[in-house]
């Protein structure tokens, strides 16, 4: 066998270990083993690119890959889990700013993509935009899901915004056009990769904290579409399948967040939900009476229930209140009480947030209900407790025309008997909005820290 078809038998396995171990990320159970099998693809892969004839800079990429295991592998098993949405969004910009920067090393190595051929120059411009526009764009969601940056909405040139990024991307595209065209000047790259990067910041400003989980998704396609993009310029086939596998997988994604919030894509990247009413949301407050309730009281409400349906949301994240709401599930259960969990696709700050936090606890995962199958439980619940879920939970999505989020499919938790909300105030939720689900007469607000509240009602439930 050759080395090129050795190279490429190993290309073929590794992708294949790609897939099978995406196959494995359908369920927490066989999750990690997924994800294991599909490193073992990527080192493969690694190996495979390393013994391709005539590859030069060995020495360099196996610096890369050291110093990138270095610093990966330490901050993926230190980040905290209500952290894993800016650690997605961190590491998924790295990949499109790998791809851009790799688009400009090919043109400076081949004099502008001289004596190639031409779809080589096609696909490496197409890399260098799209890559540039992942990596700063995942910036920018980095910093906001950080709070480094403010996660409203900010519009640097106004209602002018959109005219200012077309410009700005059909300046990138121009410039792509004339080096495909023949022109080997440097400064083209320099101004496409440029122009790039400011449609990527101004792309992602102006979003707002509520639609992240679909910036995410699609900023991962587009990342994704690079590196697709970059394997056909270099003949990669292992660069290709992998590319096309995460450019596939995110968009898929992104529409399944899009349909969960009755948005359009398009809506969403124009930018503008998730925080421009705020103001006018906190000056004025749901009108209605606020009723407190105990953590002793709640005890006594679930544990004559029959059933009891926990809604995580983004609260439960932030206080890592998900292991003492499996051990409170535990208690209830002991007393013949069936617990249940409503997952909405957006709840958290990531798609699956909610799932990955609970599978941490060890949550058996048929007890966690997606959005389609437990809505027609919830008139037959007698206690639903909403953990720090506010724009999935609000009823406003089904009754207010004039809401920013009317339409969107939520959780219909004010069909359940009663309702027990644990926030640390009535401040409202990332889409910036008051939700009336906190006066509905069935509802108790119990006010305080999430895992501090379990606590609580756990041990209430100790001696009942």
């Amino acid at each position: 066998m050759t080395d090129r078809n050795f190279v490429a038998v190993l290309y073929i396995i590794s992708f294949g270990l790609f897939i099978y171990g995406l196959s494995g990320l359908t369920g927490p159970k066989t999750a990690v083993r997924g994800n294991r099998i599909a490193a073992v693809g990527m080192a493969i892969a690694v190996i495979a690119t390393l013994l391709v004839p005539h590859v030069s800079n060995i020495v360099l990429i196996i610096l890369g890959v050291a110093i990138g295991t270095a610093v990966g592998v330490p901050a993926a098993r230190q980040v905290k889990m209500t952290q894993m949405p800016q650690m997605v969004a961190l590491f998924n910009g790295v990949g499109g700013g790998a791809v851009a920067l790799i688009a400009w090393v090919e043109f400076r190595d081949s004099g502008g993509f001289a004596d190639v051929p031409t779809y080589v120059a096609i696909f490496s411009c197409f890399a260098a935009i799209i890559g540039s526009v992942s990596f700063w764009g995942s910036n920018i969601a980095f910093a906001k899901l950080q709070e480094l940056i403010d996660g409203k909405p900010v519009k640097p040139f106004g209602s002018a915004q959109v005219l200012v990024n077309g410009a700005l991307l059909l300046v990138a595209v121009a410039c792509g056009v004339a080096i495909v065209a023949g022109s080997h000047s440097e400064i083209l790259i320099i101004v496409l990769l440029v122009a790039a990067a400011l449609v990527g910041n101004f792309l992602v400003l102006p979003i707002g904290g509520a639609d992240m989980p679909v910036v995410i998704s699609t900023l991962n396609a587009f990342t994704g579409l690079s590196a697709a993009a970059t394997g056909i310029a270099l003949n990669n086939t292992s660069l290709i399948v992998a590319g096309m596998i995460v450019g596939a997988s995110g968009t898929l994604l992104t529409q399944q967040m899009a349909v969960a919030m009755n948005r359009t894509i398009t809506s969403v990247l124009l930018g503008g939900f998730g925080g421009e009413v705020a103001a006018a949301a906190g000056a004025g407050g749901a009108s209605g009476t606020v009723r407190s309730t105990s953590a002793a009281d709640v005890a006594i409400q679930m544990a004559y229930a029959r059933q009891v349906v926990v809604v995580p949301g983004y609260g439960m994240a932030v206080s890592q209140a998900q292991h003492a709401v499996r051990e409170m599930a535990k208690l209830l259960e002991a007393k013949g009480v069936t617990v249940k969990y409503a997952i909405h696709p957006v709840a958290g700050r990531m798609p699956g947030h909610m799932n990955v936090l609970l599978a941490e606890a060890d949550v058996p995962y048929e007890q966690l209900k997606e959005m389609d199958d437990i809505n027609g439980e919830f008139s037959r619940t007698d206690v639903s407790v909403v953990i720090g879920a506010n724009d999935v939970t609000n009823p406003d999505a089904r009754n207010k025309a004039d809401s920013p989020i009317y339409g969107m499919p939520i959780l219909n938790v004010d069909e359940s008997q009663s309702v027990i909300v644990l926030k640390r105030s009535m401040s409202s939720g990332y889409a910036g909005i008051d939700n009336p689900l906190f006066v509905n007469p069935k509802t108790s607000m119990l006010f305080g820290d999430a895992k501090s509240s379990v606590e609580g009602i756990t041990e209430e439930l100790k001696i009942l």
